[in-house]
């Protein structure tokens, strides 16, 4: 469980994160990369033909939150559901691999396990093949998350939802969760999507990016520099159907906005990157704001970390985690203070 004091300085904080364990719940994929050379076009149709050199295999979606969570130090379980299929067992495979326990895992005949398969050549990403379903569990799945979820969270410091709108969370499942959570005073952390975007309602921490607070909402802002305004009431208007303690928008290129519980509102601007690959950004910014929640630590404070993290996983092709001690070193260069 976390100390009831605060970390006073960032190795502090880092190595309370060794302490903590985190329930994720959601929905796990697998990424598969093809990697190769593109020399020509196909004489079939005007597309490039990818000589392959090598394949690869990682956990993404919510176990990529789990790699994150268990590079920063602390220890990951993972609840979701998956297919009795190939891509169900190569998922399980490298949950074993790299250290991941499974036993917050359904597997279930009725659906596929998502894979995202990625062609890429010459460092540049030429095609996604996406295999899925968006349905929602059926009543037996959601019986048998739920028992694994109830199983797990007695040994949570914080819970992570992580929603790609693939299913496995749903109105229903959210509120039993958080329910079960607020009733154990265990925080929450939100990654949303569209579907169940107003379904989180008494969270601890909600962090959608700019796309999916406009697309949540209804509503329409412009850029956050000429439109802060309208943004701003957003915002509120998040604030007054989901009653979050915190809210952290994920702003891009723009870096963070978070307002605290007493409507306390800071803008952090991104660090300048070289950007390689945005994938998998926001789940290390989630990663590390659960870590930062659970502890305690000030709004602002938990923001601007995640913006680091966020900011250098960018720098690396595909879905990678987070170096605890990169991000450790990135803090302490830019004079991060808690």
């Amino acid at each position: 469980m976390p100390a009831a004091v605060l970390p006073a300085s960032l190795p502090e904080l880092f190595a309370a994160f060794n302490h903590l364990t985190v329930l994720i719940v959601g929905d796990v994929m697998m990424d598969a990369y093809v990697w190769g050379k593109a020399t020509r076009l196909s004489p079939e149709a005007p597309v490039p033909v990818v000589n392959v050199s090598r394949t690869e295999q990682r956990l993404g979606g919510a176990a990529n939150v789990a790699l994150n969570v268990q590079a920063l130090g602390a220890t990951p379980l993972l609840c979701a559901v998956i297919g009795e299929d190939q891509g169900g067992d190569q998922l399980l495979e490298l949950l074993h691999t790299t250290g991941l326990s499974a036993e917050g895992i359904v597997r279930s005949s009725y659906r596929p396990t998502t894979v995202k398969q990625r062609i890429l050549a010459h460092g540049q990403q030429l095609l996604r093949i996406d295999s899925e379903v968006e349905t929602d569990l059926n009543s037996t799945e959601n019986a048998d998350l739920a028992v694994r979820f109830e199983q797990l969270l007695d040994r949570a410091d914080v819970i992570i939802f992580e929603d790609y709108d693939k299913g496995v969370l749903n109105e229903a499942s959210i509120q039993h969760f958080i329910s079960l959570a607020r009733q154990r005073g265990i925080p929450t952390v939100v990654d949303p999507k569209k579907k169940n975007f107003l379904a989180y309602q008494h969270c601890t921490l909600f962090k959608p990016n700019l796309k999916e607070l406009r697309e949540g909402l209804k509503l329409e802002f412009g850029d956050t520099d000429a439109d802060r305004p309208h943004f701003e009431s957003a915002v509120a208007r998040l604030r007054e159907l989901l009653t979050p303690e915190i809210v952290l928008v994920t702003l891009s290129e723009r870096g963070v906005f978070v307002e605290n519980g007493t409507l306390t509102r800071t803008y952090i601007p991104a660090h300048l990157r070289t950007i390689s690959d945005v994938s998998g950004a926001g789940d290390t910014v989630i990663s590390i704001a659960a870590l930062c929640v659970a502890l305690g630590l000030p709004a602002p404070v938990t923001a601007a970390l995640a913006n680091l993290g966020g900011g250098l996983v960018c720098e690396q092709v595909g879905v990678v985690p987070i170096e605890k001690q990169q991000l450790l070193a990135e803090a302490e260069g830019v004079g991060l203070t808690l």
